[in-house]
């Protein structure tokens, strides 16, 4: 955003502005300037006027879950079509996210594949 190239200034200004629910992102937008004939560019899709929310897969705690994250159970869960029983307190070691469900992540459990619903999970240190 501090970039002197105007294409760079558009794109930081279009991008703060698909995330300006969070806080540290509209603190960046307050601190950019961008000269009248820039902003205009940077306005021009009407990009900054779409409400839609960037999603994220979050925990039962609201932090924030990546692939490859270790996560523990903090409810016992039984799994469908098996017999397995997912145990409070089981540690989930390199989860994978499942892109269109953001309630959801996939983990191994026992050698076995399931699907874990993240409002069951703590990501863990």
């Amino acid at each position: 955003m501090w970039s002197e190239v105007p294409g760079v200034q558009v794109v930081s200004w279009r991008m703060l502005n698909r995330l300006r629910q969070e806080s540290w992102a509209i603190d960046n937008l307050d601190m950019m300037y961008l000269d009248d004939e820039t902003l205009a560019w940077a306005k021009a899709t009407d990009d900054h006027e779409n409400d839609s929310e960037v999603e994220f897969h979050k925990d039962s705690n609201n932090n924030v879950l990546e692939n490859g994250d270790t996560v523990v159970i903090i409810k016992t869960l039984d799994v469908k079509g098996s017999s397995l029983s997912a145990k409070l307190g089981t540690v989930v070691k390199n989860i994978k996210l499942v892109d269109d469900n953001k309630e959801q992540i996939e983990g191994r459990v026992e050698g076995q594949l399931i699907v874990i619903l993240t409002k069951y999970v703590r990501k863990q240190s």
